[in-house]
């Protein structure tokens, strides 16, 4: 009898065990590639809802994140369409991204609210910072992969603000072209942040003039936004 209880007990606590690490849950890892060409994507941001975990995939599209089954991840990166994946399971993830002209719409992702990641992640910030005297702070993963993550989010914001005043519209108001043409030229040409945070509107126009005179002394072929090739 004593045989039994214990062998129900040992099963309770089993399931109690079993329970308790889907709670917590693992390691998620998995790789992303662009639709299609199969290019690995390195920076892409990944995101679990739940959590509110966040990390970015290396230079080979790998990554790495906590979560457990029933969660949800986000997959975000400039210039695709953003990816959703629910949780059945832990196996390891493929994610295909499809490219997208989302980007040089009036209204896009990236531009359509404020972006403030020092509100919105303040924990990567706090574990970003590098103390003297705590050799983790240098060279720890947790805090490389939280200053990975902090240069990311910098990257965002500038790259925000430049889709913020390199709108379809404005550029559509100066020169004579709309369309694919239209988002081909403003891929070609797309201003730099710094070059936007130093000059002013009539800068910014004179710019967008001058760079639709190269646009027409370049060969047809030249003026279409050439796609990506895989790395063999």
């Amino acid at each position: 009898m004593k045989t039994i209880y214990s062998l129900i007990g040992f099963m309770m606590l089993a399931l109690i065990a079993t329970h308790s690490f889907a709670q917590q849950g693992g390691t998620l890892r998995g790789r992303v590639e662009e639709t299609g060409s199969n290019i690995k994507m390195p920076d892409v941001l990944v995101r679990n809802e739940n959590t509110k975990a966040v990390t970015t995939t290396d230079d080979n599209g790998n990554f790495q994140i906590t979560a457990s089954i029933g969660h949800t991840l986000i997959f975000t990166s400039p210039g695709y369409v953003s990816d959703t994946l629910f949780l059945v399971d832990m196996a390891t993830k493929s994610i295909k991204m499809l490219p997208s002209s989302i980007a040089l719409r009036e209204v896009n992702i990236r531009s359509s609210r404020a972006f403030n990641p020092r509100a919105e992640y303040p924990q990567v910030y706090q574990r970003s910072k590098v103390y003297v005297l705590s050799p983790t702070s240098w060279f720890g993963k947790d805090a490389k992969d939280a200053r990975r993550l902090k240069h990311y989010f910098e990257r965002e914001v500038q790259e925000r603000h430049v889709d913020s005043v390199f709108t379809r519209a404005y550029v559509s108001s100066i020169i004579p072209l709309k369309g694919q043409e239209l988002e081909d030229f403003m891929t070609l040409y797309r201003p730099t942040y710094t070059f936007l945070r130093n000059n002013n509107g009539p800068s910014l126009a004179a710019y967008i003039n001058d760079s639709y005179k190269k646009y027409k002394d370049l060969p047809t072929e030249k003026r279409k936004v050439q796609p990506l090739q895989p790395v063999q």
